[in-house]
């Protein structure tokens, strides 16, 4: 299929030439005069000026994912061959419906021929668009989202970015076998919300947790096929581009270190940035905050190991046994990234094991004795 119909080139100022040459404007391939070969890409760039599933747009408004770009171009380039080309803007269908579908055919096609998508939105209802995306795979995907609330409003009473997350879980097909959230306040979250995710083995990591453990945060992230990052999740301090002045979440440096993770994981494979609001955003302050979030995200791409063989000597094997339980758990450490990985056997004997990424600190809980908390979620999602 001939992307370039989907897409709306950049503007010649200030897209046209880059400020220095070893500027990430310098390395990119932007869709200006001509289409960029995206299949000699790595990664890709798409913006999406989309935002008519949130309440008290602007004209300014749509201009978002230009005024990231805008930073982002400046940052000088990172280690790596980086590969990217920025594919300009998504053209909005004539209805929301319709750019959902539209963001749907353009993921399921650079999915499909191994390019990593970051998406530069748009509210956070295209969450959804970025989600069917995945619908053809013939496997099951986990979802990560960052933000600040769970999106699961009542449907009649609200705007989609508000009730996005309502419309994955209930989506049919069901192909999504894990969730996890990140960032949410309490304050922000109904409690029977958080009551239903937990039943339904859903991972909860609020504000405060993520502070005192994030470290936490990379397994977690790791695991994740898709990460949908809503602008919100980060402090008005940090990033005031966005609709509600909320004055606690994230700090702009515990968002990088999360995009940092995201980058670096071989699993995923799309992540998306929404909900920044332009009009808001005194000295282009979170334009920049989601600019170094991208560049994070970009050059963690380049740290990636490549395809896992636990058999292979880049790992170390360790077993643990139980006191009362003949059974052993099995956890595998990189010996290059030091990081952690947990064979979760089905009880039953009906499915093959599953390789879950996990911590240092798993291990360690497994070895007194105790099961880990995330080997007890995989088992529920049997």
């Amino acid at each position: 299929m001939n992307l370039s119909i989907f897409f709306e080139p950049l503007p010649e100022e200030p897209f046209g030439q880059a400020d220095k040459p070893k500027t990430v404007g310098g390395y990119l391939a932007p869709f200006i005069h001509s289409f960029p070969d995206w299949r000699s890409a790595e990664v890709v760039l798409i913006g999406l000026p989309e935002y008519r599933g949130t309440a008290g747009a602007t004209d300014f408004t749509y201009q978002g994912p230009n005024k990231i770009r805008q930073e982002l171009y400046r940052l000088m380039k990172g280690t790596g061959s980086w590969l990217v080309v920025d594919l300009g803007n998504l053209l909005p269908g004539i209805h929301l419906e319709d750019t959902y579908l539209r963001l749907k055919e353009v993921i399921e096609i650079l999915v499909d021929s191994g390019k990593f998508p970051i998406l530069l939105g748009g509210s956070h209802d295209l969450t959804y668009g970025h989600f069917l995306g995945y619908e053809h795979l013939p496997k099951t995907v986990n979802l990560t989202i960052i933000d600040s609330q769970l999106d699961m409003a009542a449907v009649e009473d609200s705007s989609p970015d508000e009730h996005h997350l309502h419309r994955i879980l209930l989506h049919d097909p069901n192909y999504l076998s894990g969730l996890s959230h990140i960032g949410h306040q309490a304050y922000l979250t109904d409690a029977s919300t958080l009551a239903a995710f937990e039943k339904l083995h859903f991972e909860l990591f609020r504000v405060g947790q993520i502070r005192q453990q994030m470290q936490e945060m990379e397994p977690i992230i790791r695991q994740a096929d898709l990460i949908s990052f809503d602008i919100s999740a980060i402090k008005h301090q940090d990033a005031p581009g966005q609709q509600i002045a909320n004055p606690f979440g994230l700090t702009g440096e515990e968002a990088c270190q999360l995009c940092w993770y995201a980058g670096q994981s071989d699993q995923l494979s799309s992540l998306g940035f929404y909900g920044y609001r332009p009009e808001f955003d005194h000295r282009s302050l979170t334009a920049t905050t989601l600019a170094t979030m991208v560049w994070y995200s970009i050059d963690g791409f380049y740290q990636r190991q490549g395809t896992l063989d636990f058999t292979s000597n880049q790992f170390l094997k360790f077993s643990v046994g139980f006191h009362d339980n003949p059974n052993k758990m099995y956890f595998f450490k990189n010996r290059h990234t030091e990081k952690w990985w947990m064979q979760v056997d089905d009880l039953s004997g009906m499915r093959p094991p599953l390789f879950v990424p996990c911590s240092y600190q798993d291990y360690l809980t497994a070895a007194d004795g105790e099961v880990p908390h995330r080997w007890i979620l995989m088992q529920g999602r049997f």
